[in-house]
């Protein structure tokens, strides 16, 4: 039996074709994965990411325990601020990706991607420490995401926080939106400005409904996991179980920004992260451009020359740029910009050439 989110019951009003992911009966696309595409890039649009999962982290001991997890420094968060990290395993390998935001001085909440929730919460209970109370909320939590270029226009209509004044990564919690109690965070994951919005589960059609309409005359549009994924893909967003695995490591998919090896409390995974930051990580994931007709799917081979070299783990026919591109996790010594390499579409050798990543970033206005 699929989950569904708390907005399920709206789907049909607005025609969305849904598909399984991650265990869940999700929106797919509502008009069309192009036209969803395009209003995110160019206008907004509105995301039901009520799937995602949402960890309690709370007690005297939250932040020793957090830091024993997470690759990146938590103790640099304060109050009302986000940050991107990691949890992986001894080897090095990731275990998920995730975002933690500081609510409070020993109180705080991770967002895990959807398919890892009981994953997550379990690799948490086994190191848990003492002081330390964990609470998986994700059945009581809605999110939405309101993203592209117009939604700090939207989102203002509809609530008295002062938006512009919030910085990527800030967010504030138990605020008005359309009558409705929300944890509003500048955050998101389809390369535009935008905001997540977190509320109780009974609220999210409420606020749905709310953000559609104060978004009517800008042309916002409801959008399903089809245009996210292209969209975060373009930007070089990593998805779990493509980019990132329990056989690849931060290093490889290009995150050390994450990846703080230094850091005087050691983490789980840090000696291996150590040592592949030192002697340079074996497989780098890098652009590629087909040079040949064809697009590169998800799992086709890389090879240069005879050697097959890595894999493809996201590639598609880019919305924004109309070129037929992809993310492939290959060998370091063919990760070079410029490098031609051959992927293997249904059993034909065709040429693509190693392109600067990300393939899209948004101009800040």
């Amino acid at each position: 039996m699929l989950k569904r989110t708390p907005l399920f019951p709206v789907y049909a009003r607005y025609n969305a074709k849904t598909v399984e992911f991650g265990g869940w009966e999700m929106p797919v696309q509502f008009a069309s994965i192009k036209e969803e595409h395009e209003a995110v890039r160019t206008r907004a649009g509105l995301f039901d990411v009520s799937h995602m999962g949402e960890i309690a982290v709370r007690g005297r001991g939250s932040l020793a325990f957090l830091q024993k997890l997470m690759t990146n420094d938590v103790a640099k968060l304060r109050p009302g601020r986000a940050q991107y990290t990691l949890m992986c395993n001894e080897d090095g390998g990731t275990v998920d990706d995730l975002l933690i935001y500081q609510k409070g001085e020993s109180d705080y909440l991770l967002v895990v991607n959807a398919a890892n929730t009981e994953k997550d919460f379990a690799w948490l209970n086994e190191h848990i420490d003492a002081d330390v109370e964990l609470d998986n909320v994700s059945a009581q939590t809605a999110q939405l995401a309101l993203q592209g270029p117009a939604a700090e226009r939207v989102l203002q209509k509809l609530t008295n926080l002062d938006l512009p004044a919030m910085r990527p990564f800030s967010f504030q919690d138990n605020v008005e939106v359309a009558g409705v109690k929300a944890l509003v965070s500048r955050t998101g994951y389809t390369g535009e400005d935008g905001f997540e919005i977190y509320c109780q589960a009974e609220d999210a059609i409420t606020l749905w409904e709310a953000i559609l309409t104060a978004g009517a005359e800008d042309g916002v549009l409801p959008c399903g996991l089809g245009a996210r994924d292209t969209l975060r893909f373009e930007a070089c967003l990593p998805l779990y179980g493509q980019e990132l695995s329990e056989t690849i490591s931060p290093l490889e998919a290009g995150l050390g920004f994450a990846v703080k090896t230094e850091k005087e409390s050691p983490f789980i995974g840090q000696a291996a992260l150590k040592r592949q930051k030192e002697a340079g990580p074996p497989r780098r994931l890098v652009g590629i451009e087909m040079m040949d007709r064809g697009i590169p799917r998800h799992g086709y081979r890389v090879f240069a020359g005879s050697a097959e070299v890595g894999f493809i783990t996201t590639g598609t026919q880019s919305p924004t740029l109309k070129k037929n591109i992809g993310l492939a996790l290959v060998t370091a010594d063919v990760a070079a910009a410029g490098q031609v390499v051959e992927v293997d579409i249904r059993g034909k050798r065709l040429k693509a050439k190693i392109v600067p990543i990300p393939f899209y970033k948004r101009t800040k206005s």
